[in-house]
């Protein structure tokens, strides 16, 4: 018995000291400064090669010479990536390509490239024309469509274009559109918006023409918020689509080919400014 428990009572001695060894080796640096782990040469170089036989599709490789995780930005903001990434580009134009590499202890470096894409895929290729507000060009693309006499204005500048309205007045924004019949599209557009009071926030495509003093309201695609429906009364961000609570979805097809109008109209009894960008009509088939 003695010595059974005399082995028990060194054993359990011989854990403790053990353990108490890990907890103070497993003990998180507060910073990865000078701690003799922080890599200094890591290499954020890539290459990108097209797909072969696939339009708009590229091949992002990095070099994975001392680098532990990779995050990637193509033009829509960074994300959390792999060493080879495929990346489909459907619109025609030059994209700043840019490689975030991590290395041991948290180091970061990064590199850009340019790619330039010369043809839009024919069929996911965006549509609308000037969608992300960003020249004088962009913008002369949109035509103000005048609901309320005062009250409600579209503003643009800065990639953007936002709403603001008040005592119940609203505005819109169109263009007109050429459609293959038989083809579905989907509508979407960035969002953002601080909140607001009794609000509409409507997307159309439909056939039925804007007529400048008169309220817009047609067959086809339609999403957007409403703060009745329990969209747009706190502040949001992201896909109009994904966050959209009204309307019955952003798929619309025609049986014949077409001339459509994109109206985006917005108005109510407070309307906390809200901003779009990036708005698409792409091809889904």
């Amino acid at each position: 018995m003695r010595i059974k428990t005399k082995t028990n009572n060194i054993y359990g001695w011989v854990m403790l000291l053990f353990g108490s060894i890990m907890v103070v080796s497993c003990t998180p640096e507060d910073s990865f400064g000078n701690n003799g782990l922080t890599d200094t040469n890591v290499d954020a170089s890539f290459t990108i090669t097209p797909v072969e036989g696939q339009a708009n599709r590229y091949v992002l490789a990095a070099n994975t010479t001392n680098v532990i995780a990779s995050k990637w930005n193509i033009g829509e903001g960074i994300y959390q990536g792999k060493a080879t990434e495929e990346i489909f580009l459907p619109d025609a134009g030059t994209y700043t390509i840019t490689h975030i590499a991590i290395g041991r202890g948290g180091s970061t470096l990064s590199s850009s490239q340019e790619l330039v894409v010369a043809e839009s895929d024919p069929n996911a290729g965006n549509l609308v024309v000037g969608g992300k507000f960003e020249t004088d060009e962009d913008i002369a693309q949109w035509s103000i469509l005048s609901i309320s006499a005062s009250g409600a204005n579209w503003n643009f500048g800065s990639g953007t274009a936002t709403i603001t309205a008040s005592d119940w007045n609203q505005q819109g924004i169109f263009q007109a559109i050429e459609v293959q019949g038989g083809k579905n599209y989907a509508v979407d557009m960035t969002v953002q918006g601080e909140g607001s009071v009794d609000t509409w926030f409507e997307v159309y495509v439909s056939t039925t023409a804007p007529v400048q003093g008169s309220d817009y309201a047609a067959d086809g695609a339609k999403i957007g918020l409403n703060t009745w429906n329990g969209c747009g009364n706190a502040p949001f961000s992201g896909k109009l689509s994904q966050l959209s609570c009204a309307g019955e979805g952003n798929i619309v097809s025609f049986d014949t080919d077409a001339t459509v109008y994109l109206v985006i109209k917005c108005g109510g009894g407070n309307v906390g400014a809200i901003t779009i960008d990036n708005v698409e009509l792409r091809g889904t088939n």
